[in-house]
């Protein structure tokens, strides 16, 4: 219980510390002077550039230190124009690539597969330029002038030389940045790392390098479907495609005996179209700067107008979730759609049928479906394997092994388990976590489980594009304004849990801060508080969700009977809003490897809970710590975990959370 208390406490001083930084940010875009100033990264004025340095700050993986200079030169009354040079700085090193990422390097859950030596990749990717062949056609064999030693530094001044850098390809050079040449990574079209060694070509390492770039390319643009780039290894030279399920690469070539594969491919890159260099061509923007798409719905065409980001899961491989607050075009009431798009397993029940059927069940405080689709690109279904990637044959590439996945044997199998999923499947697949604003849980974690499949090959692997588009839009619970309203949204979300359960027969199977939402604009039709997100919802009587590959959640708010491998039920989401509210108490972000050992330990003893809440919960949260506890005492009756389901336990909890809002010293 030590270890555990002191963990807690370290990670509320960091709470501390993100909380200020936060308060700090908004002071200064509060400043005239913010508005004035020039942005680093070709926005409109600093504010810009702020409002996107404190969406950083907010996540799990942002680098506090990199403020304390900015917090010293205030604390030591140092010059404005001192101050807001640090400012600059630390807006810089937030925009400019190739900088720190979520975290140092893609893991291989992140990249998944990486495919080396694919037959036919060039002919895929670069044959259908227009023009591209008689571009090159003039162009001999081996290259003047090519530096001996291959530095960056020499082989970066050698292209530059060759092509104009206002075509923003990869070719940046960190160091030699200055005003008139920086980049954000929204600026750039195609992916290039440098290594002077040649037989750094074969090195995971140099992969691992370009698979970061691609991450924060993949996470920055919003309609990027895939990503190009290359690695230059000395004079070795192989081109690459990042996508939703992995990478995948040509073979390897020496530029000088093949001079003319490498100006096709550098002029291919330079002259490929949007669509080609992997945008999405089903999002339309508009002359004056706005975005939408276009929807067949009820026999009639409407136009929706993307009038905001609300969500980009920071990945490579995985579903890739992308959310935009919406309206319809010649709508008078301008009521707000949110739009979801995400890549999926083609044999995962879809979202937006789901919803669609607990839509016309009338299921209550559950986003409302309004329409859903699979994308297509050029008339084809958008997938990974035809569309992306041209249909190219992965298990002719020279590094393809055929992957086998065994059953977990009973101890291993729930070590890792972090959520139940609706079938059978093999791969255990990340499931990023939310990039709405405020401190965020830490990332779901995969495992991976096959009741049914112990061999799969890596090569039928495949991911779809769909859309689901439902009509109720609001902000995560963790962002409520009051205390009171807090519990209101709580207790309408548990109701709305009980309506999904028991009207449609499904467990939403995923209750977590990003997936409770409430709205408290008087304005806005939708429900006043409201669950969404049904990817992996799990009929009633299915132990998983049906096309899940894996089992994965966020840890920090799963049942402490799942982390332990029980089949899943509605009274471990009911856990899971406890903890939903335990956190948002503590702002507390997990307690690693050791979970379900430690929260069994938190909530077993009455008098260590009240200690660890008493301490841990923020000054504005301190008047819930004993309705939290509480609720502890029906969630975990005796100090144990619920071993069997009790329809009563909702009523319970929504009792207590009523209660709880008619406290004086809640309601102050």
């Amino acid at each position: 219980m030590g270890a555990i208390y002191a963990h807690c406490r370290l990670m509320w001083h960091i709470v501390v510390l993100q909380n200020l930084s936060l308060d700090l940010i908004s002071a200064l875009q509060a400043l005239p002077a913010s508005r004035a100033l020039r942005s680093v990264s070709g926005s409109k004025n600093l504010f810009s550039d702020l409002l996107r340095l404190s969406s950083t700050i907010n996540s799990d993986n942002y680098d506090l230190e990199g403020l304390i200079p900015l917090f010293a030169a205030m604390l030591n009354n140092e010059q404005d124009e001192k101050i807001w040079d640090k400012v600059y700085a630390i807006a810089t090193e937030s925009t400019t690539p190739p900088t720190t990422l979520a975290s140092p390097e893609p893991n291989s859950e992140e990249l998944d597969s990486i495919y080396i030596g694919v037959p036919g990749f060039f002919e895929a990717y670069f044959g259908g330029i227009d023009g591209l062949d008689n571009i090159c056609a003039t162009v001999g064999g081996g290259w003047r002038d090519w530096p001996n030693i291959s530095k960056e530094k020499d082989v970066l001044a050698w292209l530059t030389h060759l092509v104009d850098r206002k075509l923003d390809v990869g070719f940046i050079c960190q160091s030699d940045l200055n005003d008139s040449s920086r980049y954000h990574w929204s600026h750039v079209l195609v992916l290039g790392e440098l290594k002077s060694n040649p037989s750094a070509d074969t090195a995971s390492r140099t992969w691992r390098d370009l698979g970061r770039y691609a991450r924060e390319v993949l996470t920055i643009q919003d309609t990027r479907r895939f990503t190009l780039g290359f690695t230059l290894c000395g004079p070795n030279m192989r081109l690459w495609e990042f996508d939703r399920v992995g990478a995948m690469a040509s073979s390897s070539f020496d530029i000088n005996k093949d001079g003319l594969q490498f100006v096709s491919a550098t002029l291919g890159f330079l002259t490929m179209n949007d669509e080609q260099l992997g945008y999405d061509p089903s999002i339309i923007s508009t002359s004056d700067g706005k975005s939408y798409i276009e929807i067949q719905r009820d026999g009639h065409y409407e136009r929706l107008i993307l009038e905001g980001l609300m969500k980009r899961s920071a990945c490579v491989a995985g579903r890739a979730t992308t959310c935009w607050k919406a309206r319809r075009e010649g709508d008078k009431t301008n009521s707000p759609l949110v739009i979801k798009a995400s890549w999926q397993y083609p044999e995962r029940e879809e979202e937006g049928k789901l919803l669609q059927e607990a839509t016309e069940k009338e299921v209550v405080n559950v986003a409302r479906y309004y329409y859903h689709e699979t994308v297509r690109v050029n008339g084809e279904i958008d997938n990974i394997r035809n569309n992306v990637r041209k249909g190219l044959d992965v298990t002719q590439s020279t590094n393809f092994r055929p992957m086998r996945y065994e059953l977990p044997s009973a101890a291993s199998g729930t070590a890792g388990i972090e959520r139940t999923g609706r079938s059978t499947s093999t791969t255990g697949q990340k499931r990023s976590s939310s990039q709405a604003s405020a401190i965020l849980p830490p990332k779901k974690r995969p495992c991976s489980s096959s009741p049914s499949k112990s061999v799969r090959d890596t090569n039928i692997q495949d991911r779809v594009h769909r859309r689901v588009i439902v009509k109720d839009y609001g902000l995560p619970i963790y962002r409520a304004s009051s205390r009171v309203s807090l519990l209101r949204a709580l207790e309408n979300c548990i109701e709305g849990y009980q309506s999904l359960h028991t009207k449609a027969g499904l467990l939403q199977g995923d209750v977590s801060t990003g997936n409770l939402i409430l709205n408290e604009d008087v304005g806005n039709p939708s429900w006043s508080a409201f669950l969404i997100d049904l990817d992996l919802s799990i009929e009633n009587h299915r132990e998983r969700p049906s096309g899940a590959r894996g089992k994965t959640g966020t840890r920090a708010f799963m049942a402490i009977g799942l982390l332990l491998g029980e089949q899943h039920s509605f009274r471990h989401d009911l856990e899971s809003f406890f903890w939903v509210l335990f956190w948002i108490c503590i702002h507390y972000n997990g307690l690693g490897q050791e979970l379900a050992r430690s929260k069994q330990g938190i909530v077993a003893d009455e008098e260590d809970f009240v200690k660890i809440a008493s301490e841990l919960f923020s000054p504005y949260y301190q008047a819930l710590v004993p309705w939290v506890n509480r609720l502890r005492r029906v969630v975990f009756p005796g100090g144990m975990r619920r071993k069997n389901d009790d329809t009563h336990l909702y009523s319970q909890m929504k009792n207590i959370l009523q209660e709880a809002v008619s406290d004086p010293k809640v309601g102050r």
